[in-house]
């Protein structure tokens, strides 16, 4: 069942790279209104069955746990996608905007192939995850964190739309950092996948988060080995040490997938400047002139008004409920607490702001990019990087 399970997250996959195809088609097809509606209905159309495809992923390795699959990294982040794909599936259909599946699909396809990276273990669930809680607080905080990046999609197309290319400024810096993040977890998928592929691992002895003796197996060459570690296997490297204060667990492991990911994410980027001989904001700008700013801007702030109500519930309020039951405690400042509250009191002052104040439009629009920025941190960093009572998740 589990075999079965993982052909139809495959099969997901491969039908929203086919889904993304046809809503680029849709941009790119300027020659009648009749076909770019034919390409967005073709990528609506695979979208769902992908989803259904995911779904049943989703059904069918839940029956073989035993428990929801959303208890590790690995199935939190392709719950993750799935919640994505499913909002944007809901946006769609009340828009009718294919330009927002240009990039939404692409982020979907980019989390999923990141989940695809850790380990796909079936395995019981630790003491603090044997609550019906699992349940309710994990699946309802991945469905507000999907729905807000839908928000940054639009964000995303806002800010390429709108901000000056014709000259460099602090705009299109920023908007290009931001694309480089993006080309950052590209660059991710495909470090990890070619190691993997060659069944690259070196080994090191070091002191580990616990103040224990332990050995620690590098998957891809170790640019920056474990503090005061010994390797013990031939490969190459170390240049560096991680930072001792990274304690979480395999820390050094992390990090080091964390640089190789942005190095080749850099190397991506340059050969891209080098195809465009511009900046990359600046090439795709062009494909977006017919667009309608003011309904994206409609899109990313509607995006946020559902989506955080439903963060709310599921990262804040259920998350005190089930800390009260399992640590005896509403609030503990654990890591992924504090980010948790950081990224709630960042969408209520976008719409604060948005409400109050009159940021509409680009200011807005940066803002959305920015929340989705720490939504990600919190899932990568903080989950990964950072020791905490949620490294596990």
């Amino acid at each position: 069942m589990i075999e079965i399970s993982s052909n139809l997250l495959y099969v997901a996959f491969i039908l929203y790279l086919f889904a993304t195809i046809f809503f680029a088609a849709s941009i790119r097809d300027k020659y009648s209104k009749a076909n770019t509606n034919k390409w967005a209905k073709f990528g609506i159309v695979v979208t769902i069955i992908g989803f259904i495809a995911q779904l049943g992923y989703f059904v069918l390795r839940w029956i073989a746990a035993g428990h929801a699959p959303v208890s590790n990294m690995f199935e939190y982040t392709t719950f993750f996608g799935m919640m994505l794909v499913l909002s944007f599936i809901v946006i769609y259909f009340m828009y009718k905007n294919a330009l927002i599946g240009a990039f939404t699909m692409p982020v979907a396809l980019l989390i999923i192939a990141f989940a695809a990276m850790f380990s796909r273990e079936v395995s019981p669930l630790i003491p603090a995850l044997q609550s019906h809680w699992l349940y309710i607080h994990v699946t309802t905080a991945a469905l507000g964190e999907a729905v807000l990046a839908i928000s940054f999609a639009a964000g995303l197309i806002y800010l390429i739309h709108v901000v000056d290319q014709t000259k460099p400024s602090k705009r299109t810096f920023w908007l290009e950092v931001i694309l480089y993040g993006i080309l950052s977890v590209v660059g991710f998928v495909i470090v990890t996948t070619t190691f993997k592929a060659m069944d690259y691992e070196v080994t090191f002895k070091w002191v580990n988060e616990t103040e224990k003796e332990a050995v620690i197996a590098y998957n891809m060459p170790a640019i920056a080995g474990p503090p005061n570690g010994e390797k013990v296997t031939d490969g190459f490297g170390p240049l560096f040490e991680t930072p001792s204060w990274m304690n979480g667990t395999n820390a050094p492991r992390k990090f080091n997938t964390l640089v190789w990911s942005l190095l080749l994410g850099f190397i991506i980027y340059g050969l891209l400047r080098l195809i465009f001989r511009k900046r990359i904001a600046a090439a795709i700008q062009p494909l977006l002139k017919g667009i309608n700013p003011d309904l994206v801007d409609e899109i990313s702030y509607r995006s946020v008004t559902i989506g955080f109500p439903i963060f709310s519930l599921g990262a804040l309020i259920f998350a005190m409920i089930w800390a009260q039951v399992a640590w005896t405690r509403f609030w503990g400042w654990d890591p992924k607490e504090v980010w948790a509250l950081i990224t709630w009191l960042f969408y209520a002052a976008f719409l604060h702001l948005r409400l109050s104040k009159g940021w509409h439009g680009e200011k807005s629009a940066w803002l959305a990019v920015i929340g989705f920025a720490i939504i990600m941190f919190n899932l990568v960093a903080v989950n990964l990087v950072i020791a905490g009572l949620h490294s596990y998740a």
